[in-house]
């Protein structure tokens, strides 16, 4: 209001203001719309007011020069259009299209929520580096490590045609650089080597216009200001209405309260609007349910409020004046934790405008003035940095912070950079791509708005650390944006002293210098710290710590950091703040009381700051001698400040000053440090060491030839000159009092401590994290035996481990007692190997040999995948750019085969030689491991039966650590190495065995020996072989003496070695104690001769198996052919079925029993699609045989998955749901069980829901569902089991067999009741084979029912219960009410349809040689199911026709041959109207099955002409209909003429009854050519002959043998016609009977009515391969055109969580609130479902990367199709790496699909979980 008021004085005029009076300057008018809004509005914010906000700001914006902004013949905007918008929908001067490509502009293309980003870490500076996937794609990155993600939400930009971001020029075509650019960032960069200032600075005003851009159009003047004034009327809209913003959603605790809040109302109206925000912690439902209690909104408003929170940010959910009402409601909600404000409507009303106007600034920076995309964005940046406009009218005073503290001239975008914490999300994300825009406009624009972010960094981190409620949309991370560049940053840092700031900020923040929100700015004069305190509670601590690694990590800043003593002084005071924090006491009596998890805490800070230590320290690469020299003095002086208690920094209750006592060890007195690990208080924190050994790290700057040049003679001359021995040992005893502890831990001594102290030992030694701090402390440690007497630090060493006495000789002193003591040693030794063998720092080994080395040693144990590698080696490695190169060079990987597989990398053979079993890195077992690996890989080399691993020599050469190898040859070590041989002799022999620990103890004892003897050769054996030790004795003695005690012989062949080494250099002294063993009698072999015999007694075992299992196959194969020959002799003997799996009773006649089986719903099946000429060109190419596999390519990652990808086809070329058929699929799972277990076995079913009543049962009751108890398959029926029949096929030739079929028709009476039993329509099928027919269920439900009438009951309820439920999906018609007949056809619909599914499903795999029915996935179960779904049939018809002789098989064979001698069908004796034809012959073919399997032979040749001449009727529909879109090349010649013959006469012959027809069959012969209709002939009726051998091979195996063909290179069509003893159609003019069945079957279809319609009633089955959607072979190309390819077509939006289909290729909105059905029940992926796979759905969920498979309400996931590089599953692309799709998966879940086995993979899931289910229990 604030404006309104400076223009007109309050007194004079009235706030309403006469329409006469609008004022006539575009921007006054602006000004009064937007003044007067909220109250002619009534405060209600809606979409039309956001249209007149919109219009007004545009018209004040372009004044009278709209025609520049938009082509002429619309110069105003539609309502509710945005300029951006229209302009590209226009495309206006080039909007919409590409940018045309200018050198030296950058890409920055802002990435949308869901788009694809890509990183490249080969090219990257650093990770905040990314490319949109333009970029990517038309830049090179092959072989390049690339990960690949998903913007979570709007804002961030691509960095293409950025200098600073990559390391190499990636040269994008679209973005290629400028000189120019490249100067101007020089410029910046020579600020190196001023020095930093400290004192407020200036930012530069004026930023000039970006130099050099060509598509600059000339503007009036007068348009310019206009623009000017209005975007700056605009900002200070924004600002003026946020001063009144509260920063925090807190809501007021009474009205008083209320009234006082600041508002820029000038009326002060008591109209109030409450307001909630988002939050993560509460779901929609909970939010929903709320609105609904608290506003009395309906269910759907309260949703589309709910759903605009979670998108916007916050939501105002109810305006109005009853004040104590919304205080009480705001007031519930905030008791639930929900973020709410209560506030003037007023104000809230222009919140909302701000908000508009914010989206309309972010319009403008993506528009054009004519074909100059960057002078409004030049425009909005001037006023961004230009200072608001001064405010002098209040009405109730807002708190606005003052700025001038911080800044000279603090400017708009301070301002919003401040205030961004009150905006809520969506406004919040506009701003951040607004800054985006103006930062990609030229370098100078990034300097200044950098050094404004800078200035006010603080306030920012104030807001962030301790206000803001979403920290996601912070602003503070737009840091990263700005720190990452290295000019950028080194302003920041040299011109506004950000680092210094920064760490400021950390320590007061730490040391909770906190008031009312705000971090202060002067330090604490008292720093304590308290690990409790909510600081270090907080997560957000994190992201500081970042920035700061981001600023350091810089080039340039590390060199100012190396050059000035300041940033290290101020970095020190910053460590020595966290010094030893948190420190442990053992608890030596009683367990500890209560266990905090504070310690959590402590280490998630201590470990982000060493990450920091570890970048300060890198910087010194940078300095000179005395620079290093200078940082190094500094931190040494504030450790030892901090160590002797001379700071205030310990706490004097915990901590004392280190006092000096002295020991004796040897024959010396040494002065050590007084300290008792076992009482005393230790830290695992100490940050200073941590940095003091990065500095130490530097050894190239420490050598003695650059020291010399300052006047110094070396590292121990920079340490001692300062400082005394005294203070170096108090030093380093602070590490080593880490070490010490973390022995006891590990020797278990401070069990009492509970968890917490066990988490943070993993913690500090965890592989990823170790080298921040363990690492650290073994290097000081290491770096003091170069600065001091070696003997000193060894005996401190032992002094801290407690370990003298027992190294003394004195073990009965020590203060560990049994096992402990032994442990101790152990620990002890390790890191004396560690400190002596290390030599990676202190050779300052390369980034990638460091690399290398860790692979090589993590892989030594054996293969592992990427994952468990990059877990085993440290974090800053495997984020490394060369880490996955070095991994190739030094492994192979091989690829994932299976479908459970994972990638897995073995080392090459070669890196063997680089393991080093002592390596520190390993643990005992570990080091066992690889020790057992290295000795089997030497003994194939060498050949030598005990191999010895010899140590590597240290190769110290140059530096400071030259010396090193040199601590080999003291006194104590020497003392050391003999008393831990000579205890554990001392110990063993007193036992009576080996004690714990004695082997490691040997182990590593002799690996320092070996070590010494490599280094040190001469020295070491003469020492050795003098100084006596207890008993006189010396090293060399001890060792003699172990050479041929029993007891020691694993240490045989190193014993040899050492003493081998040392007589080298001093014969004498080895000779005497050594014993020579008398060689010339040998030992009896015993080992041999054992060895020997157990082979011998192995040898006798395997060849008494394999004469078994000969044995047994033999009997096997007699037995099946006894069966085959005694059928008939046994009859009287019950031949057995296996086992029932419940009982585990014998199954056999004397008791019913059945096989389990599933009957389901499916769409399975293919029509010919006949819209589609991709179809048909299909068949062109598809091969001659379907049961041979074709090659597929299984090679992953794919070969040249990119080029494949380029294609992509309209729903990822699913199969079009409309052309399915629907129909009952049954499948067994091969169990079988006796009926009343069976029934048993289901009421226990009933049983369990009953008393589980919440669980999601993974069966339904209702649906008649059951589980296999023993492979927890889904069924729901039991069908019988039988044999087949074994009748050799028939002798009576065919015509023969028709004339007597023709004649017992003949001579058969009249059948009126056979009649009246089939359909009145006259297709001839029958009606008790109907699903729904309610002739049946009488004879049923009687109690004396048979057995087997009770099984065929569970297999008609199922068909039953499914046929009601889908009559629309259903071509057949239905009879009328009350007649018989209803429902599925299950000849057709049951038994068909499963066959053909059988058949579809083994299309394209390898039938092992013979024809389809002998293919392995058609197994005996499938057979025995198909035959009890037929003796269902055939039982069916036997209850109808009770009475007669044979089950009325017979009157039904005779109605069958009737239906198809076609002389019966024409005249008046019976009533079959239907054309045959219309029919499908293979459901004929069934019915003959069910009850004549005698005739199947000939009847079969019957139903393949029917079937051939049907598919001709078929042909000239689909193909009249292709006649006009398909293409052709030029005709191909024939294939097949030996099977066809003449296909013209045959096709013409078909059609010639029906003139309409045959004109459109003429035109189609000619338009395709002979060669190709045959091809389509063959392909059609392929199918037919391998449903029919799959029946006819399950039913009359004997009949149909099948022949050997000898080549198996014969196409399948003739196999099969030859197995099937089928004519060909070539042979068809010498077959005069089935020329005369033809004609009479194709003159009814002529005559009938289909003919003369052109839909013709056939419908051809698809005769390919079935296959499901295509993905695309990488994942992230499914993204790159997601607008495109990934679209909900129900909600019109591109999903959020989208699931693709793929079945049909169609994508869902997975688990949205936008497409449920309308009782929000269901989501669309349920709800598309039912319209594509009928009860099963398959899909693939986009962002969680995984399978989805639904089954009628219930589902599961399964695992992801696509691997990514390293062959492993990514969930939900959390790692981003690029992902391939893996054939081998792919395959399994087509497999899975086409086998109907989706039901059983949900009720497998849900059965081994127990919850409600739902999407809550995921």
């Amino acid at each position: 209001m604030s404006s309104f008021m400076s223009l007109f004085n309050a007194s004079r005029h009235p706030v309403t203001m006469n329409p006469r009076d609008r004022p006539s300057d575009p921007l006054s008018r602006l000004r009064y719309a937007l003044e007067t809004m909220p109250s002619s509005r009534k405060y209600i914010f809606s979409s039309a007011t956001r249209a007149e906000v919109l219009s007004e700001l545009y018209d004040a914006f372009w004044g009278p020069y709209s025609h520049l902004f938009l082509p002429l013949s619309n110069s105003s905007l539609p309502m509710h259009a945005t300029l951006s918008s229209v302009q590209a929908d226009l495309s206006f001067a080039g909007a919409g299209s590409e940018d045309p490509i200018i050198p030296g502009r950058p890409c920055g293309h802002i990435f949308s929520k869901g788009e694809s980003c890509f990183r490249c870490k080969d090219c990257a500076l650093d990770d905040s580096c990314v490319l949109c996937s333009r970029c990517f794609h038309s830049s090179d990155h092959s072989d390049h490590n690339v990960s690949f993600f998903v913007a979570q939400q709007a804002g961030g930009c691509c960095d293409c045609g950025d200098i600073e971001a990559w390391r190499k020029p990636i040269s994008c075509p679209f973005h290629p650089l400028a000189p120019h650019v490249q100067a101007q960032i020089e410029q910046y960069m020579s600020a190196v080597d001023a020095t930093p200032r400290a004192a407020q600075r200036s930012i530069s005003e004026e930023i000039p216009f970006v130099e050099d851009y060509p598509y600059r159009v000339a503007i009036p003047p007068d348009l310019h200001d206009l623009m000017s004034r209005t975007i700056a009327y605009a900002l200070d809209f924004i600002l003026d209405t946020l001063d009144y913003s509260p920063d925090e959603a807190t809501v007021p605790s009474h009205e008083a309260d209320l009234r006082l809040q600041p508002s820029a109302d000038p009326m002060q109206k008591d109209q109030y609007a409450i307001i909630i925000w988002n939050d993560d912690k509460h779901s929609f439902d909970e939010v929903i349910k709320l609105i609904c209690e608290i506003t009395g909104h309906d269910k759907k408003t309260a949703s589309i409020m709910a759903r605009s929170i979670d998108d916007a940010g916050r939501e105002i959910i109810d305006i109005n004046d009853d004040v104590p009402r919304l205080l009480e409601a705001a007031h519930l909600m905030t008791k639930i934790e929900l973020g709410v404000t209560v506030r003037r409507a007023y104000d809230t009303f222009r919140e909302q405008v701000a908000c508009v106007i914010i989206e309309w600034l972010l319009d403008l920076t993506r528009s054009r003035l004519g074909a100059d995309t960057l002078i409004i964005k030049e425009i909005i940046a001037a006023e961004l940095l230009s200072p608001r406009r001064e405010n002098t009218f209040f009405t109730s005073g807002p708190q606005i912070p003052d700025l001038t503290a911080d800044l000279a001239r603090p400017c708009r975008i301070d301002w919003l950079f401040v205030y961004h914490t009150r905006l809520w999300k969506k406004p919040r994300i506009h701003l951040k791509a607004i800054y985006a825009s103006i930062l990609t406009l030229s370098h100078p624009h990034k300097i200044a708005i950098a050094s404004h972010f800078a200035s006010i960094y603080h306030r920012v981190a104030d807001a962030y650390l301790l206000v803001d409620r979403e920290a996601e949309t912070s602003i503070k991370y737009f840091a990263l944006q700005l720190f990452t560049a290295p000019s950028v940053a080194l302003h920041i840092v040299s011109e506004h002293d950000l680092m210094i700031r920064l760490l400021d900020i950390i320590v007061n923040f730490f040391t909770n210098h906190i008031e009312d929100k705000h971090i202060l700015t002067t330090s604490p004069a008292q720093q304590d710290i308290n690990v409790e305190s909510p600081p270090f509670r907080s997560k957000r601590f994190m992201p500081v710590f970042s920035d700061l690694r981001y600023l350091c990590h810089n080039q340039p800043v590390q060199q100012l950091i190396a050059r000035h003593p300041t940033f290290i002084r101020k970095f020190v005071k910053v460590c020595q703040v966290f010094m030893c924090i948190n420190p442990n006491k053992r608890v030596a009596s009683s367990h500890v009381e209560y266990e905090t998890d504070v310690w959590i805490s402590v280490f998630n800070v201590t470990l982000s700051l060493s990450r920091v230590i570890k970048v300060y320290g890198e910087a010194f690469a940078f300095a000179n001698p005395t620079q290093l020299v200078g940082a190094i003095t500094t931190v040494v002086r504030e450790i030892l400040a901090v160590c002797t208690l001379s700071s205030d920094r310990l706490d004097k209750e915990k901590f004392s000053k280190p006092m000096l006592h002295e020991v004796e060890f040897g024959d010396a007195q040494y002065q050590i440090v007084d300290f008792n690990v076992l009482e005393g208080w230790v830290s695992f924190h100490h940050s200073l060491h941590w940095l003091l050994a990065d500095l130490l790290k530097h050894i190239d700057i420490l050598s003695e030839e650059s020291l010399k040049q300052i006047g110094m003679s070396g590292v121990r001359d920079l340490f001692l000159r300062p400082f005394n021995e005294g203070a170096i040992l108090t030093l380093i005893d602070f590490p080593l009092r880490v070490l010490a502890m973390i022995a006891q831990i590990r020797a278990g001594l401070w069990v009492r401590n509970g968890f917490p102290i066990r988490g943070q030992l993993l913690h500090y030694r965890d592989f990823m994290l170790r080298e921040l701090c363990y690492d650290q402390d073994l290097f000081i440690l290491q770096s003091s035996l170069i600065i001091l007497d070696p003997n000193i630090i060894i005996v401190s060493i032992l002094d801290r481990f407690g370990l003298l006495s027992f190294f003394r000789g004195e073990v009965e002193k020590s203060p560990y007692e049994g096992a402990h003591l032994l442990s101790m040693v152990e620990e002890l030794l390790y890191v004396l190997i560690t400190i002596l063998g290390e030599r990676a720092s202190a050779t300052k080994l390369p980034f990638q040999r460091a690399i290398r080395r860790e692979i090589v040693h993590a892989l030594a144990a054996g293969p592992s995948s990427f994952t468990d590698l990059a877990k085993r080696v440290s974090e800053r490695m495997v984020d490394d750019v060369s880490f996955e190169r070095v991994l190739k060079d030094v492994s192979h990987f091989r690829a994932p085969e299976s479908t459970s597989d994972t990638g897995v990398y073995e080392l090459k053979d070669e890196a063997y030689d680089e393991v080093d079993p002592f390596t520190f890195h390993y643990t005992r077992n570990k080091r066992e491991e690889v020790e057992v690996i290295l000795k089997n890989r030497l003994r194939k080399k060498t050949g030598v039966k005990d191999p010895v691993i010899v140590p590597k020599p240290l190769t110290i050469t140059s530096g400071p650590f030259s010396i090193l190898p040199s601590v080999l040859e003291s006194e104590a070590l020497l003392q050391v190495m003999f008393y831990a041989i000579y205890n554990v002799i001392a110990l063993t022999d007193s036992a009576g065995t080996a004690p714990p620990s004695a082997e490691a103890i040997l182990d590593q004892t002799f690996q320092l020996i070996m070590l010494a003897l490599v280094e040190r050769p001469s020295v070491f054996s003469y020492v050795s072989v003098i100084k006596p030790f207890a008993e006189g004795k010396k090293l060399a003695d001890i060792i003699c003496a172990m050479e041929h005690d029993e007891k020691y012989k694993p240490y045989k062949s190193r014993i040899d070695w050492i003493l081998t080494e040392v007589s080298k250099h001093v014969p004498e002294g080895v000779q005497p104690p050594r014993k020579i063993l008398n060689l010339a009698a040998p030992a009896p072999d015993v080992e041999g001769v054992k060895k020997r015999a157990a082979k011998a007694r192995q040898e006798a075992i395997m060849a008494e198996m394999k004469a078994q299992q000969a044995s047994f196959s033999l009997n096997f194969e007699e037995e099946e052919e006894e069966n085959e020959q005694d059928m008939d002799e046994t009859s009287e003997e019950l031949s057995s079925y296996g086992t029932c799996i419940v009982c585990q009773e014998d199954l056999n006649e004397a008791k019913a029993f059945g096989s389990l089986g599933l009957v389901q719903p499916s769409r399975l099946l293919r029509k010919h699609p006949d819209s589609h000429s991709q179809y048909l060109n299909e068949l062109m190419t598809m091969p001659q045989s379907l049961d041979r596999a074709s090659p597929r390519d299984t090679t992953f990652p794919p070969a040249n998955a990119e080029e494949l990808d380029t294609t992509s086809s309209p729903n990822f070329d699913g199969f079009p749901t409309q052309y399915t058929r629907f129909g009952l699929h049954a499948s067994v799972c091969g169990h079988m069980m006796h009926l009343d277990c069976f029934q048993v076995y289901n009421s226990s079913i009933r049983q369990r829901h009953r008393s589980h009543a919440t669980r999601n049962h993974p069966e339904s009751i209702q649906r008649k569902e059951y589980i296999c108890p023993l492979c927890k398959s889904l069924g729901n029926v039991l069908l019988p089991v039988l044999h087949p029949s074994n009748a050799p096929a028939s002798q009576i030739p065919f015509p023969d067999w028709i004339r007597a079929a023709g004649i017992s028709v003949l001579k058969s009476k009249p059948d009126s009741i056979m009649d009246g039993l089939q359909f009145r329509s006259g297709t001839g099928e029958f009606v008790f084979w109907s699903a729904q027919d309610p002739g049946y269920g009488t004879a049923v439900r009687k109690p004396e029912a048979v057995a087997s009438t009770k099984m065929l009951d569970t297999l008609m309820l199922s068909s039953r219960m499914v046929s009601q439920q889908t009559r629309h999906l259903r071509e057949r018609p239905e009879p009328e009410v009350g007649e018989r007949g209803a429902g599925m056809y299950l000849p057709e619909d049951l038994v068909g349809y499963t066959i053909s599914a059988l058949e579809v499903a083994a299309r394209g795999t390898d039938s092992s040689g013979g024809i389809v029915a002998d293919s392995l996935s058609l197994s005996d179960t499938q057979s025995r199911m198909i035959r009890g779904l037929l003796a269902s049939l055939t039982r069916l018809a036997a209850l109808e026709l009770d009475g007669r002789p044979d089950g009325g098989r017979e009157s039904v064979k005779q109605a069958i041959i009737k239906r198809l001698l076609p002389e019966w069908s024409r005249t008046s004796l019976t009533s079959f109207s239907y054309p045959l034809l219309l029919r499908d012959p293979f459901t004929v073919l069934i019915e003959t099955a069910a009850v004549a399997p005698e005739m199947l032979q000939h009847v079969l040749i019957l139903c393949y002409y029917a079937c051939l001449a049907r598919t001709v009727i078929g042909m000239v529909y689909v193909l009249n209909k292709a006649r006009t879109y398909t293409a052709f090349q030029q005709p191909t010649a024939r294939v097949h003429a030996d099977i066809f013959g003449d296909v013209r006469m045959f096709f013409m012959s078909v059609v010639r009854h029906s003139p309409v027809f045959e004109h459109t069959a003429t035109l189609v012969f000619d338009a395709f050519g002979e060669a190709r209709i045959e091809k389509m002939l063959y392909a059609f009726t392929l199918p037919f002959l391998r449903r029919a051998a799959i029946l006819c091979r399950s039913v009359v195996p004997l009949t149909f043998p099948t022949p050997l063909l000898g080549a198996s290179n014969v196409n399948e069509y003739k196999r099969l016609l030859a197995t099937l003893g089928i004519p060909p159609l070539a042979d068809l003019p010498n077959q005069d009977t089935l020329q005369n069945a033809l004609s009479g079957w194709c003159a009814h279809y002529g005559h009938s009515h289909a003919a003369s319609q052109l839909n013709c009633g056939v419908v051809l089955d698809y005769a390919a391969v079935y296959g499901i959607a295509r993905l695309p072979l990488i994942l992230d190309n499914l993204f790159g055109e997601r607008d495109k390819v990934m679209k909900c077509h129900r909600c019109n939006t591109v999903p959020t969580d989208a699931a693709i289909c793929l079945i049909c290729g169609v994508t869902c909105c997975m688990a949205s609130y936008c497409c449920q059905d309308e009782l929000a029940i269901r989501g669309e992926c349920n709800m598309h479902t039912r319209e594509c796979g009928g009860a099963i759905g398959v899909y693939f969920v986009v962002k969680r990367c995984s399978l989805l498979y639904l089954y009628v309400n219930n589902g599961t996931f399964a695992q992801s199709p696509y691997l990514d590089v390293h062959g492993e599953v990514d969930v939900s692309m959390r790692r981003g790496r690029r992902q391939y799709i893996h054939p081998a998966r792919w395959e399994e879940i087509r497999k899975t699909w086409l086998n109907h086995g989706i039901p059983t993979a949900v009720a497998r899931k849900l059965e081994s979980t127990v919850d409600s289910g739902g999407w809550e229990t995921l």
